[in-house]
């Protein structure tokens, strides 16, 4: 039927044509995005756990910063206990020479002195971002050290921060301390501390050297003419004892420094499987989308004759009437 009023043809062919240029509006945004899924409109489930993902992955990447700050300070304190262990070895090797008959222990004493100062300089030296694990200079320093390693989020969607814990103080007036030198109070540290030598039940509360803010002056380890053979021989334990405590805070802190090497590398690839998997969620297939497009463009081209010849029908009853 020919209706003068309703031109059903036209109407169904320029429904078909808007519906085609919908479609081409739409895979141009694609292809001009990148993205398959760019808001919640689009799909709102996987738009959600795309933005939810790229939210993980940025605080990854702070940890991922988080955890080279960390390998920096750990390092460094590593590589501090790691040569002062070293001079501590030499020492310990200078005092067994001493106790030879007929040595210059005066000389010898020459050089200790320089390894004190060797060490000192480690310890003060062995300073990262503000961040020294070997040396305690202010009583406001705190004892117990964290550094940031990994964030969660769990089943609620709450995120949570994991940090590697570290306690640079240990037990104070013993043995099991964990930083060289005191300065703060001259109690503690592992060169400053007379813990060592109470173990060993000295007769002295021998220390390598006294902290610079020593409330006490304790024994220090230095030899001269008058030092008896029975001192030399707790001299010789004592530092042997720092020694070995120094290798096993070395050791911890190597471990420790491995553990962030290895969160860091996880910390980048987990960065990776995320951006690939939030891609495979809502990225477009420029491929199949570009192919798409030039399918739609030519449709709205024939959509756009189609609609052309529908009215052109039309032209036919107007020259009868």
């Amino acid at each position: 039927m020919v209706s003068k009023n309703t031109n059903v043809s036209a109407y169904v062919a320029l429904g078909s044509l808007r519906n085609t240029v919908a479609s081409r509006d739409q895979s141009e945004a694609r292809v001009n995005t990148g993205y398959r899924v760019a808001t919640a409109a689009d799909d709102a489930a996987y738009w959600s756990i795309a933005t939810t993902m790229r939210s993980d992955n940025r605080s990854l990447k702070a940890v991922e910063d988080a955890l080279s700050m960390a390998a920096g300070v750990l390092d460094t304190a590593f590589q501090g206990m790691s040569s002062a262990t070293d001079i501590m070895s030499r020492m310990t090797s200078r005092l067994v020479m001493a106790r030879e008959p007929g040595v210059d222990r005066d000389k010898i004493n020459t050089e200790l002195a320089e390894m004190k100062d060797e060490l000192r300089n480690i310890a003060e030296s062995s300073s990262f971002s503000g961040e020294n694990w070997l040396q305690r200079s202010d009583r406001n320093d705190p004892g117990k050290r964290s550094l940031v390693s990994s964030f969660q989020r769990d089943n609620n969607g709450y995120l949570s921060v994991d940090t590697i814990d570290y306690d640079i103080d240990g037990q104070a007036g013993t043995t099991n301390v964990n930083y060289m030198i005191d300065d703060k109070g001259g109690d503690e540290g592992i060169l400053t501390g007379p813990g060592f030598a109470n173990a060993l039940g000295a007769s002295k509360t021998w220390v390598l050297f006294n902290g610079t803010n020593a409330g006490t002056s304790y024994d220090e380890i230095k030899l001269s003419s008058t030092t008896t053979n029975q001192e030399l021989d707790e001299m010789i334990k004592v530092v042997d004892a720092m020694t070995e405590r120094m290798t096993d805070v070395a050791t911890e802190l190597g471990a420790k420094a491995n553990r962030v090497e290895t969160q860091h590398e996880f910390a980048k690839d987990l960065q990776s499987s995320i951006t690939t998997g939030v891609g495979g969620m809502v990225d477009t297939n420029m491929n199949e989308e570009s192919s798409r497009l030039k399918a739609l463009q030519a449709k709205e081209q024939l959509g756009i004759k189609s609609l052309s010849i529908v009215n052109s029908s039309t032209q036919s009853l107007l020259q009868l009437m």
